[in-house]
């Protein structure tokens, strides 16, 4: 059983199953399980500082001997060191997101690993490719966490189109269909991460899963758009006191503030009523708690059963 794209020989795995760099989410057990299962398990770097993701690393290889990567976060006051911490310790894959790592390219090369950057838009993906990164993921609006301003489906082909390195699609993909119309729309694979974080290896708090298995199909919303930074969450206090404070014309300064630690409140504490549960469309999709093995093996059996039935059209 199985489906084998070049995704698969870049990154050094038996299925292009990538698993989201989610930070507090993406822990080393998350990463490792993914791993062992036959996809890309990543740590997520977040905001912590370099030792905490060293620790983190060390972790990942007590657990797993597959590959695996860390997601570093531009925004964070860390990232350079982060970087400069993930390519000390040799991790197989990087990925990034929210910035343009195109100068630290050379270095992770040199190092021997492979890079993938998270892009939105055609724009930055053929830069990046200029710059030498290995692969991209192109991530739609559906997605949880950090969005876009364009969706899955009109975004993927656009960049397959626009560049020759692999490319992943993310944002609203949740099973074997997803896939299918991934590899349908020119991409190599996917990535995903909002039914990860119902994984049973996956360490959040068991309060944020189970707002995700009870979300129904309009129950995610855009926090955050004036900020600059616009993020997709569960629609709880919290979303609706941003929406508020948006609506009143709240300074950059003050919802940032407003957003400060709500994420560990949500993913570590189970605060899923002030904290952010970020969570992308597909929430409403997840019905039950699953190990990584399960998650994967129903993803590329589901693919392969819609690989079939489409063979019988026509």
């Amino acid at each position: 059983m199985g489906i084998r794209t070049e995704l698969c020989d870049l990154l050094g795995r038996e299925y292009p199953i990538i698993q989201g760099g989610m930070a507090w989410v993406a822990t080393a057990e998350l990463a490792a399980a993914v791993s062992e299962a036959g996809g890309l398990g990543l740590i997520g770097a977040g905001s912590a500082p370099p030792e905490a993701v060293r620790s983190e690393i060390r972790k990942v290889r007590s657990l797993t001997k597959k590959p695996f990567g860390v997601n570093v976060y531009f925004l964070s006051p860390f990232a350079e060191k982060v970087l400069e911490t993930v390519i000390e310790e040799r991790v197989p894959v990087v990925t990034t997101g929210a910035g343009n790592p195109s100068r630290y390219v050379p270095k992770i090369k040199e190092a021997g690993m492979k890079i993938l950057a998270l892009v939105a838009s055609v724009n930055l993906a053929k830069r990046l490719e200029r710059a030498g990164v290995d692969g991209l993921v192109a991530e739609g609006m559906e997605c949880g966490g950090h969005v876009g301003e364009i969706a899955t489906m009109p975004l993927v082909p656009q960049i397959v189109d626009a560049v020759k390195i692999p490319v992943a699609a993310a944002g609203g993909i949740f099973d074997g269909r997803g896939l299918v119309a991934a590899l349908a729309l020119g991409a190599k694979g996917i990535q995903m991460g909002t039914r990860f974080i119902c994984a049973a290896e996956c360490k959040a708090h068991p309060n944020y899963k189970r707002a995700i298995i009870n979300a129904r199909d309009r129950d995610t919303v855009v926090t955050g758009g004036p900020s600059g930074h616009p993020v997709r969450v569960l629609d709880n206090k919290l979303a609706k006191a941003f929406a508020e404070a948006e609506k009143r014309g709240a300074s950059v300064k003050e919802l940032e503030a407003l957003g400060a630690g709500r994420l560990r409140a949500a993913v570590v504490d189970g605060d899923v009523e002030n904290g952010s549960v970020m969570a992308g469309q597909i929430a409403a999709m997840v019905s039950k708690v699953e190990t990584c093995q399960e998650i994967i093996q129903d993803i590329i059996s589901g693919a392969e059963k819609t690989l079939a039935a489409l063979r019988q059209v026509g």
